[in-house]
């Protein structure tokens, strides 16, 4: 059996048991597993063997020469071949040794302790969970309720029943981009038994397949170089008649008839404009 070899890192003075293979990798070059210090493990090596004592007190004998009386003695697995120096590269830093790259630890890098939440904690988040969302529901319920009463009108008397518990209502819809709504025919005559009354008669017709909200109607009338005359804007109740329901809207495919008197004795004109319009 061998001889058993030690030698000490210069670095920090810790002594290696080491073996001759390890010496003989890389031409003894190693670095401590203790300071990191890279040194040559060949020309370092030391005995552990106690020097021989004198023969006699007389004979020179120094109790310091027998070194320190304890090491810093580490195994043969502590001490790790030095890692050969990479090529050199022009105008480039050389890249860090494998060996230390191994050692960073890259995982804890990024690691975060996860926030721990007690059970108190986690049994107001599961019920407040399911409360936000049912107040969620509501809140889309209550904003759309109208489109919902059209679209689906076996909800509407539901949403009735609970908008008169919470003090609002269900109203048609309104077509703003008037996709739904047109004038199908319109014509202003002079009232042949008044003079200076005309008569203006029109038709509303809704092409939706659910109840539109009455529009408004913009009157104008007009001279021969189409500058405006006099404009008079009509609510529904002005032109829908007595008898129509203005809150219940235009029904799927109704036609709302006009029919008008308007005074404009004080007034000189060649034509006349309609439109529909939601305020």
């Amino acid at each position: 059996m061998p001889p058993e070899q030690y030698t000490r890192c210069p670095g920090c003075h810790t002594v290696f048991r080491v073996t001759p293979q390890q010496l003989a990798m890389r031409e003894g070059q190693v670095r401590c597993g203790h300071c990191k210090t890279v040194f040559d493990g060949i020309a370092e090596r030391i005995s552990l063997a106690p020097p021989a004592q004198p023969a006699g007190p007389d004979d020179g004998y120094d109790e310091a020469a027998l070194g320190p009386a304890t090491v810093t003695l580490r195994s043969a697995q502590a001490l790790h071949p030095a890692a050969e120096p990479p090529p050199p590269e022009p105008a480039a830093t050389a890249p860090a040794d494998e060996e230390e790259i191994e050692e960073i630890a890259y995982e804890e890098r990024f690691a975060w302790a996860k926030p721990r939440r007690s059970k108190r904690a986690n049994a107001f988040y599961g019920a407040a969970i399911p409360v936000l969302v049912l107040a969620l529901l509501v809140q889309l319920l209550f904003h759309y309720r109208d489109a919902i009463a059209a679209h689906w009108p076996e909800a509407k008397p539901a949403l009735t029943r609970v908008c008169d518990l919470a003090g609002c209502a269900i109203s048609p819809l309104r077509d703003l981009a008037m996709r739904h709504l047109s004038i199908d025919a319109s014509d202003l005559q002079a009232d042949p038994a008044h003079k200076g009354l005309l008569i203006l008669t029109a038709s509303v017709r809704s092409h939706a397949a659910w109840p539109l909200a009455y529009p408004h109607l913009e009157f104008t009338l007009t001279d021969a170089g189409n500058a405006t005359v006099v404009r008079r804007v009509l609510a529904p109740a002005d032109y829908a008649g007595g008898t129509a329901d203005v809150d219940a809207g235009i029904p799927p495919g109704g036609d709302v008839p006009i029919k008008l008197f308007i005074d404009a004795s004080a007034t000189t004109q060649a034509g006349y404009l309609l439109y529909l319009f939601y305020p």
